[in-house]
């Protein structure tokens, strides 16, 4: 079987205003005193309002917020690392309230994507060009296709590069042409660091296998062709909208 995941995102309402609303999470926290700054520092962008603050005598601190649920998506793997694995946190959803705009409640990556050009298993000798680029997430040998994303960039744009691409043979050997190809090992995603990373145009394909990303549109040419009906049904909409 294969499954496609997309980025998470919130059911949001309107009230009767028609005001956007966004779900709220009653969110406890229980960790070491040495932990709670940066656990707070971690939460203030993401609009995290505390309401309660514990301390006991063993050296633990409890700690209670009101958050808007967009800021807790992706954030138990950040507690997690950031208590060592000795926090504890439980959240419940609380009530819709008022939509915030908020930079740390949008989760813009800062870099782009490696995105595959073609169909083939990858190769050594290219992944070890592309290493300039970026970081790798694939190994030589697996297998790839158009719209895949195999690296990421070091860069804040998209690159479309050629993974499967051989070192051309010649009978003329020069000195230092023939030197060993090292790769550096590449980075791992779990199925939950997957899909906190993807951003809204791409995609985590889990298989028994492999947990791959790619983007939703595999042709540039379908990504531009969807942004332009995407563009059309917002015209459309206000159109509407504007002869009530």
């Amino acid at each position: 079987y294969e499954l496609a995941v997309s980025r998470p995102s919130v059911i949001v309402k309107e009230d009767e205003n028609g005001k956007k609303q966004e779900p709220y999470e009653d969110l406890v926290i229980e960790c070491n005193e040495e932990h709670q700054g940066s656990i707070m520092e971690v939460l203030g962008p993401r609009k995290a309002d505390m309401k309660n603050l514990e301390p006991s005598s063993n050296g633990r601190v409890r700690m209670e917020f009101k958050i808007p649920a967009r800021g807790l998506i992706g954030f138990r793997q950040t507690f997690l690392t950031l208590t060592k694995g000795s926090g504890v946190m439980t959240n419940v959803f609380s009530h819709y309230g008022p939509w915030q705009d908020a930079p740390g409640l949008e989760r813009t990556r800062k870099n782009g994507a490696l995105v595959s050009m073609s169909d083939g298993k990858a190769l050594a000798y290219a992944l070890f060009g592309l290493q300039a680029r970026g970081t790798m997430i694939v190994d030589p040998g697996n297998e790839v296709y158009e719209g895949m994303i195999v690296g990421i960039n070091s860069r804040e744009e998209d690159m479309t590069v050629n993974p499967i691409k051989g070192k051309k043979l010649t009978n003329m050997r020069a000195s230092g042409s023939d030197d060993a190809v090292i790769l550096v090992p590449p980075q791992r995603f779990t199925l939950e660091e997957a899909i906190v990373f993807i951003q809204d145009d791409e995609l985590v394909e889990i298989t028994p296998d492999s947990i791959r990303l790619r983007k939703k549109y595999r042709t540039e040419q379908e990504a531009k062709q969807a942004k332009r009906d995407e563009a059309m049904r917002r015209q459309q909409a206000l159109q509407a909208a504007g002869k009530r």
